[in-house]
């Protein structure tokens, strides 16, 4: 794998990231699971808390092995525990269609940007494990879609509106905000452009969201 030396810290660091958001949607899965109505629902929710905990275990692995010394070092991390405050005090309330919201579209709409991009960089560099690697974004892009498609069908049925959604949105999209002026930082020290980093970002909204006022 063609990873200089000067590289592997950022990209380390970008994976600590992902890895504390994967044990945070693992968490997540599971509590939604013991919300959920419907069979449907509650099998795929389980079915992602058990993806989300091996892909924390990917990320584990790799960060070690590129950077054994910096485990745990994520200078973004107070933003995403803020983040997991929100997100416990809806499951708290039991809103499921707000957790909907800030894991499944939003969260997970970060890291799949993320994750397409730091993609990118590893075809670039000749990077083993593309099959694994392929199979961790297509469930990635499954947990994202079944998301949006819960909140879709829940504006279809009346339950919620967009703008409801979209108001309750913005503290979670403010906290994402934060993380990604760190995460540019990090992209910039791997020579990847940054700027189209963050544009990926809002086109893994919907757009009655990525056309949210700010």
């Amino acid at each position: 794998m063609l990873v200089s030396s000067d590289e592997k810290v950022p990209i380390a660091r970008l994976l600590t990231f992902l890895e504390h958001g994967e044990r945070m949607a693992h968490e997540c899965a599971q509590a939604q699971a013991a919300l959920a109505s419907d069979r449907q629902s509650r099998r795929f929710l389980l079915s992602q808390a058990r993806q989300e905990s091996a892909h924390a275990l990917v990320f584990q692995g790799a960060i070690a092995w590129l950077a054994p010394k910096h485990l745990g070092d994520a200078p973004f991390l107070p933003a995403l525990e803020a983040y997991r405050r929100r997100l416990d005090d809806a499951l708290a309330r039991q809103d499921l269609l707000e957790t909907f919201l800030a894991e499944q579209v939003i969260l997970e709409g970060l890291g799949e940007a993320i994750l397409t991009r730091i993609e990118q960089g590893l075809v670039k560099r000749a990077a083993p494990f593309w099959r694994l690697r392929r199979i961790l974004l297509q469930q990635e892009e499954a947990h994202h879609g079944f998301g949006r498609r819960m909140l879709e069908r829940a504006i279809a049925d009346g339950r919620i509106d967009a703008v409801t959604l979209s108001d309750r949105a913005q503290d979670y999209l403010a906290l994402t905000d934060q993380m990604v002026l760190t995460l540019s930082d990090l992209f910039e020290t791997i020579a990847e452009d940054p700027t189209a980093w963050a544009q990926d970002v809002r086109k893994f909204l919907p757009s009655w969201l990525a056309e949210a006022p700010a």
